[in-house]
């Protein structure tokens, strides 16, 4: 079974310097029949305009993921991490017992295009925690594990029995991902359009898939995905 979000019927917040779209229900905008997915609980859609962001807020007893799409996030934290996020590198931030962070587009010219991941953790209390990496390169052509329970592969860590897959794919490219009994799938298109299943996304448009031995995918145009197998 496969249920659609289409990108244009999401919760959106339009203010002078953040357009964001929200999958689920977040902020001020609530939806009860999309309040999250299984452990997936945000995707947030973001565009920072130039010298603009998210100044320093306060987190807890949440897995954070951050996806940058074009341009670059710089991030701070009370834990002392400094960084920026760019394409091609994925960031976990466990809240734990607390943290606060910011996240700022330092750039005069360019936008920040990024997604905001939050997945609720297998338990309240986990020490606070920072990661960052690389995506493997492996990631343009086929589905690659990005996220995972054990860090296995060279995967930022989430604690969740859950696992996050990216892929970059050219269009005719057709991958597949086995879903175990019992599990449960959500595909996000980051860019492009793919047909999943036999049903057509294009950007911004997410797919709940249950009940379904594998998922397949099909790039219709380039195509940028992250696909989270979930409990």
């Amino acid at each position: 079974m496969i249920t659609v979000r289409r990108a244009a019927e999401r919760g959106h917040t339009r203010i002078d310097w953040l357009d964001s779209w929200h999958t689920f229900s977040f902020g001020e905008y609530y939806d009860p029949k999309h309040v999250d997915f299984r452990a997936l609980r945000v995707i947030n859609e973001d565009r920072v305009a130039p010298g603009n962001g998210f100044g320093t807020h306060a987190h807890r007893d949440m897995e954070i993921v951050t996806y940058v799409l074009d341009g670059a996030l710089e991030h701070r934290d009370s834990l002392g991490n400094g960084s920026i996020i760019r394409p091609g590198e994925i960031q976990r931030m466990s809240a734990g017992t607390g943290i606060r962070h910011s996240e700022f587009n330092q750039s005069k010219s360019d936008a920040v295009h990024f997604l905001q991941i939050w997945i609720i953790p297998e338990r309240a209390g986990l020490p606070a925690g920072y990661e960052q990496r690389p995506l493997p390169a492996t990631v343009r052509g086929r589905l690659t594990l990005i996220g995972s329970p054990d860090g296995r592969e060279g995967s930022v860590t989430i604690h969740q029995d859950a696992a996050i897959h990216a892929a970059q794919l050219t269009t005719g490219t057709t991958v597949e991902h086995p879903l175990a009994s019992g599990r449960h799938a959500w595909l996000q298109v980051a860019k492009g359009a793919v047909t999943v299943n036999g049903e057509a996304l294009r950007e911004g448009d997410g797919a709940a898939i249950s009940d379904e031995r594998t998922v397949e995918i099909q790039a219709d145009a380039d195509a940028e995905l992250l696909l989270f197998d979930l409990a």
